[in-house]
């Protein structure tokens, strides 16, 4: 099993026993093909079943397939970068480890504190889409219901032992990829005229203003969707803190997890491009309240698939506990890692018997559901600042781990180290994590540009951006207080701790 020491400072610092002690409490029980579904399961979702026809909707079948094509060249830099440092050292602590060893403490200590958050307000956010799921099939039941019993299905996941929530992920993931292996092979035979009659051509392609719709705002306007889509590939870092034999899976998984994630994108908005006009008002207002004009139930439909919208509603309803349970995981690894840390109380750093950190478990439980509580004070708008505030949480942590590997890679080599002597090396260093960091700002300052054409408007400009003056504050809050600077590359910390 590999661990790190963790620094307490911008210098190298050995690590102490309890540090050791505390570290191998966190079992590594997480098989390869775990590892490959938590990162599958992270990126496919909602914002491929039901986003996707949206996407096309505004910046039309080859606007949409463009923003995916850009956004995932980004995704690929990007778990490249991580690929390189997790495998280096493989901890469930990951982004806000790498930041605060490469970077500096206050930045580690932000990025830490933002991806809990984010993922946190997340499991809260996914209770509320599935007490809309179920509305479905039993519209009489109260959402509060369904929320609380979701919840305590995840949180018992979750206690029960890494693996279990490894081997959850694994078939709530598997369910995701078949439906939409189904779906591409449905539409390949749709667009060439074997089933569903006729074959389309081209004719959706060009009607219009296609194949690029909106220009280059509309373009613009889909890396903002295309981006959300896509995050939760990063998961794997923090699985790979309880993987087995991390040096072998964690590389293999970042590089299948790409092709495939970039594979099922591309080729759903593909299908639903040839298929779907860009036109058709369902593709606009395609939502989770009503998943029977989602563009995958109307393709299934025009394939004679028999109750199309009850199987999309079940899959997903399966998407979104899946993205609550890896949530929930996430999350509480990340508070595990800061409390261990000294970043956070101490308590939370405590783990049972079977490898389960059960404090920062219940205290992110407790978080998400109080949250979720929150949609029924004054009509929700407590809600919905609060999701708004997490908003940005993952570009930011994306641009974390693109600066952190830089000042890694530069690190290592100005301590004299041999490249060839990384268990996993990135590509297209140092480009990678600059296109990386680059496109990611493009994505944050872009998230509502409309607020500021013609007059300003301030409310949407907030509920757009809020998360960035938290994080800063975050930042040089704990800066100011600690009097932390930037690591310097001969000082990171490059220990790895074999036992």
């Amino acid at each position: 099993m590999t661990t790190t020491a963790r620094p307490r400072a911008e210098q190298s610092a050995p690590a102490t026993q309890a540090q050791l002690q505390s570290q191998e409490k966190l079992r590594r029980s997480l098989k390869p093909r775990h590892l490959t579904m938590i990162a599958l399961g992270g990126a496919i979702g909602t914002g491929l079943f039901v986003a996707s026809g949206n996407t096309i909707a505004t910046a039309g079948p080859g606007g949409a397939l463009l923003a995916y094509v850009v956004i995932g060249f980004m995704v690929f830099l990007l778990m490249q970068s991580l690929g390189e440092m997790a495998t280096y050292l493989p901890v469930s602590g990951a982004f806000e480890e790498y930041s605060t060893r490469f970077v500096s403490p206050s930045f580690g200590f932000a990025i830490g504190w933002n991806y809990w958050y984010n993922w946190a307000i997340t499991v809260a956010a996914e209770l509320v889409a599935a007490a809309l799921i179920m509305r479905y099939w039993l519209p009489d039941v109260p959402s509060w219901i369904w929320s609380g019993a979701f919840l305590l299905i995840l949180f018992l996941l979750n206690a029960l032992s890494t693996r279990a929530y490894g081997e959850s992920e694994f078939w709530f993931s598997l369910v995701k990829v078949v439906t939409v292996v189904i779906f591409l092979v449905l539409g390949i035979l749709m667009i060439v005229g074997i089933l569903g009659g006729e074959s389309p051509g081209f004719e959706n392609w060009t009607t219009g203003e296609a194949p690029f719709v909106g220009g280059g705002l509309g373009i613009l306007a889909i890396f903002m969707v295309a981006g959300f889509s896509f995050q939760g590939t990063e998961l794997v870092g923090v699985a790979a803190g309880e993987a087995e034999d991390p040096e072998k899976n964690v590389p293999k998984a970042i590089r299948t997890v790409f092709v495939r994630i970039l594979l099922f994108y591309v080729g759903a908005i593909t299908v639903i491009g040839f298929l779907i006009p860009y036109t058709s008002p369902n593709l606009l207002t395609s939502d989770v309240e009503d998943i029977s004009i989602s563009p995958f139930t109307l393709v299934f439909e025009n394939a004679g698939v028999l109750a199309a919208a009850s199987v999309m509603n079940a899959v997903i309803l399966t998407a979104i506990l899946s993205a609550g349970n890896s949530g929930l995981y996430a999350s509480t690894r990340m508070l595990w890692a800061l409390a261990d840390g000294g970043k956070a109380p101490r308590f939370l750093a405590k783990v049972n018997r079977r490898g389960v950190p059960m404090n920062a478990l219940l205290a992110t439980t407790l978080v998400g559901g109080a949250s979720f509580l929150t949609t029924f004070i004054g009509d929700g708008d407590a809600y919905v600042w609060l999701v708004s505030a997490s908003g940005l949480a993952g570009f930011i942590v994306w641009m974390g781990i693109a600066w952190s590997h830089y000042r890694f890679r530069r690190a290592y080599t100005a301590q004299g180290h041999d490249l060839a002597d990384l268990p996993y090396r990135a590509r297209f260093f140092p480009l990678g994590p600059m296109i990386a960091l680059a496109l990611c700002a493009v994505v944050i300052l872009g998230q509502n540009y409309q607020a500021f054409l013609g007059e300003v408007d301030l409310t949407a400009a907030l509920t757009a951006y809020i998360g960035l003056p938290l994080f800063l504050a975050l930042w040089f809050g704990h800066k100011l207080v600690t009097g932390s600077k930037m690591v310097r590359y001969e000082d990171a910390d490059l220990t790895r701790v074999r036992d």
